[in-house]
């Protein structure tokens, strides 16, 4: 595996910090101190690590709902990530919402919105953005299977082709679109069959592999920067949680589950580690202690942080009259 000992220890330090983080959210949802849903990437931690340590500083992302990784490795601190679903003012959106629709445009980061797949044309603007300047710049974006069921999806795509776009393309097939299962959202076998359509390459990886990710991701990245158009990137993976941590995903056969824990991304990145010589047991329990104290540091600041004063919420969240826009 061309990673060096660096790379992948950055790597395996994002996904036990994604899964940390998300496991201290959940927590704090079944305390009953989060209002609203939390929807978790547990057991997909690996493509959102993987793609955004492909990327460069000045690239942009335009996630969705399982990639939280993303949002870390982009530079949104766990303190932050907690203060956002408590709806403190030092989260993302200062308060303003309380979930996971966040993001940064100085790091790079599209605020993300629930409505799947409507990432994708944001992300695939940029990149006609990019284009039209000249910028060595590339837009990257994720969705789930059953967000490929969805116009927009289609839309971006065939824009994306059209225009030979610096974009890439991933695909989180998690096997279940809420709870209506592959087979009944569509005739194909794998979701890659779709960006087909559009002339637009495309890979099936093993999305519970974050070295495979990231050397795929920076393949295509690359690929994106030296103008060779888009690629899209089906990952297979399992949501090993419900849609949302209210949903106990009773749909979802016992015995897959049991088979995709076997294959957790952090219980691949360890054997991985060992076998290249990266590692030994205590490196590993350095960096979980690392992560461990990290998290605990972060529910403290999140923790001390304010609630937003109630003229703050509505500041930022509708546009100035038409006297104030015109003058």
């Amino acid at each position: 595996m061309e990673i060096s000992k660096t790379e992948f220890l950055q790597l395996y330090y994002y996904l036990l910090l994604t899964r940390a983080v998300e496991e201290r959210v959940t927590a704090l949802y079944r305390q009953g101190r989060i209002a609203g849903g939390v929807y978790t990437s547990y057991g997909m931690e690996a493509i959102s690590v993987g793609y955004a340590c492909a990327l460069q500083p000045d690239d942009i992302i335009a996630p969705f709902h399982r990639d939280m990784g993303a949002f870390l490795v982009r530079g949104i601190t766990p303190g932050e990530v907690i203060a956002q679903y408590l709806g403190k003012r030092t989260g993302p959106t200062k308060g303003k919402d309380g979930n996971v629709h966040m993001g940064d445009l100085k790091r790079g980061i599209f605020a993300f919105v629930s409505h799947l797949a409507n990432n994708l044309p944001l992300a695939v603007g940029a990149a006609l953005a990019f284009k039209i300047r000249g910028e060595s710049r590339v837009a990257v974006t994720n969705t789930g299977d059953g967000g490929t069921s969805r116009g927009d999806f289609h839309e971006a795509l065939n824009l994306a082709s059209v225009r030979q776009l610096p974009v890439v393309f991933f695909c989180n097939n998690n096997q279940y679109a809420y709870s209506t299962p592959l087979r009944h959202q569509m005739a194909i076998k794998d979701v890659v069959e779709r960006a087909k359509a559009y002339a637009i390459p495309g890979e099936i990886i093993d999305g519970n592999d974050v070295g495979t990710v990231y050397l795929t991701a920076q393949r295509a990245i690359q690929q994106a920067r030296e103008g060779g158009g888009p690629t899209f990137i089906e990952c297979k993976t399992m949501r090993m949680h419900g849609h949302s941590e209210h949903d106990s995903a009773k749909y979802v056969p016992r015995t897959l589950l049991e088979e995709w824990a076997k294959k957790d991304p952090i219980l691949k990145a360890q054997q991985t580690l060992k076998e290249l010589g990266y590692v030994d047991e205590t490196d590993l329990r350095k960096i979980q202690k690392r992560v461990e104290e990290e998290i605990e540091a972060a529910l403290e600041f999140a923790e001390q942080s304010p609630l937003p004063e109630g003229p703050e919420t509505l500041e930022g969240i509708f546009a100035p009259n038409n006297e104030e826009v015109l003058g």
